[in-house]
């Protein structure tokens, strides 16, 4: 199957493409803003032997550029799989928050999935297992634990675990499959800017596995699906 990750620089992300990259079958291109650890995961999986076709794309979720993408994708020779993994976490009280912070963390965690889908679709609907799975946070699940000074992360996740039920009924008769991941706590940079000193139950090596199933296997199972995955919240 074709892959595309986004935030695949660091954490979940990075462990995910590793995971995706190392199987033959596969064919994997990640996105982040940050080009250098892209160069480090390239040369990672340089060493694994019989690994994938990997491809790797500088790109800014809140300054998308559909020409580029699509030319990475067309590449690799098309998608089946989308993976919205990158997020913005700004750790503030609510009224210390700027227009600045809550464009920063609605970019990256809300708008720079919109654009993404919104130029994927035509390439999706031409694959027979297309699946977006978008990747939130049990702080945007209704009725879950709130924190503290995530406000604005919390509501991103919220947003965007909304638009996948809302995609889901659209795309339908596409026969693409739209599902969101509510995660808990994960062992990431992410979460130490959070929680700092915290120390969760799972690593991102062992959400990326069961994201790694889940992206090629759960839209035979479900659609439009706002899904908890977590252990705990912190």
């Amino acid at each position: 199957m074709n892959y595309v990750i986004t935030g695949a620089s660091r954490g979940i992300g990075y462990d995910l493409a590793l995971l995706l990259a190392s199987d033959p079958g596969n064919r994997v291109l990640v996105l982040s803003r940050d080009a250098a650890k892209l160069e480090l995961l390239a040369k990672e999986l340089d060493g694994v032997s019989g690994a994938g076709y990997f491809s790797y794309l500088p790109y800014d979720l809140s300054r998308p550029d559909a020409s580029a993408l699509l030319s990475a994708v067309s590449q690799m020779g098309g998608v089946d799989v989308v993976v919205n993994n990158a997020g913005a976490l700004v750790n503030k009280p609510f009224v210390e928050l700027s227009d600045a912070d809550w464009r920063q963390v609605f970019d990256t965690n809300f708008f720079g999935p919109v654009a993404l889908i919104r130029t994927l679709v035509p390439l999706l609907r031409e694959g027979r297992q297309s699946h977006i799975v978008n990747i939130s946070s049990m702080g945007g699940f209704q009725g879950s634990s709130k924190f503290r000074g995530l406000s604005a992360y919390s509501a991103s996740k919220a947003a965007l675990a909304n638009l996948t039920e809302c995609l889901a009924e659209e795309l339908a008769e596409e026969g693409i499959a739209v599902n969101c991941l509510a995660l808990g706590a994960v062992q990431t940079e992410m979460l130490a800017e959070a929680f700092p000193g915290y120390q969760a139950p799972l690593s991102s090596a062992d959400m990326a596995g069961f994201i790694a199933y889940f992206a090629t296997q759960g839209q035979r199972f479900f659609n439009g699906k706002v899904l908890p995955v977590s252990l705990s919240t912190p």
